[in-house]
């Protein structure tokens, strides 16, 4: 059975779960499916760059709303400035006080990103992090995830019908399925992204 859209892939959770009883269920096991795929890949599909600017004296800025993982933040200047990365304890330690200039670092706080020093002007900032594939749904009907590794949502969201189905030997042989598949995704991700330019899509956005 070819899986390339939302219905497609919960008619194919359905013959495979081979319980009527749990149809209604099925969209919500593609939800806690994305959820694990949003643990478990960090992919160049995921990848995206957006730029802002910042705001003289303000050193936090919100992250975008589809967020999963940073990869690079630099300042767009020219020279293009790269910020070294910190923990908001090297962060304190490091660059202490309120001391305001040209940002050399950013740490992750909660939804927010922090520079320090704090900018003193405006900088245009270049954001390079993983973003979570759309979610699926009746108006959502696709998404690069699908499109590329329909196998990864369809064994996850197997997986996660581990509770309506105690006792039930299929999970072991869904749960390897899937781990076999992330490890082949995750496996040929390495490969392309030292072989070939990385599919990034760039936008503009605004932290605020």
């Amino acid at each position: 059975m070819a899986i390339s859209n939302y219905s497609e892939l919960k008619a194919a959770i359905a013959d495979w779960l081979n319980r009527s009883d749990l149809t209604d269920s099925i969209p919500d096991f593609i939800v806690l499916a994305e959820t694990r795929h949003k643990r478990d890949f960090k992919i160049r599909r995921m990848e995206t760059r957006v730029t802002a600017s910042t705001v003289a004296d303000s050193e936090f800025y919100s992250l975008p709303d589809n967020y999963v993982a940073m990869r690079n933040i630099q300042l767009n200047t020219d020279p293009k400035t790269p910020l070294e990365y910190l923990t908001p304890e090297q962060m304190d330690r490091i660059h202490a006080g309120s001391s305001k200039g040209k940002p050399k670092a950013y740490s992750i706080i909660g939804n927010n990103i922090q520079l320090r020093p704090i900018p003193d002007s405006v900088y245009q900032i270049e954001i390079l992090y993983f973003k979570h594939f759309t979610a699926l749904s009746d108006s959502n009907t696709t998404n690069d995830m699908l499109t590329h590794h329909p196998d990864a949502y369809l064994y996850g969201a197997l997986v996660e019908a581990e509770p309506y189905l105690q006792n039930d030997k299929r999970i072991q042989v869904w749960s390897a399925y899937y781990d076999r598949t992330k490890n082949d995704i995750i496996s040929s991700n390495e490969r392309d992204r030292h072989s070939g330019v990385a599919p990034t899509t760039r936008i503009d956005y605004g932290l605020y």
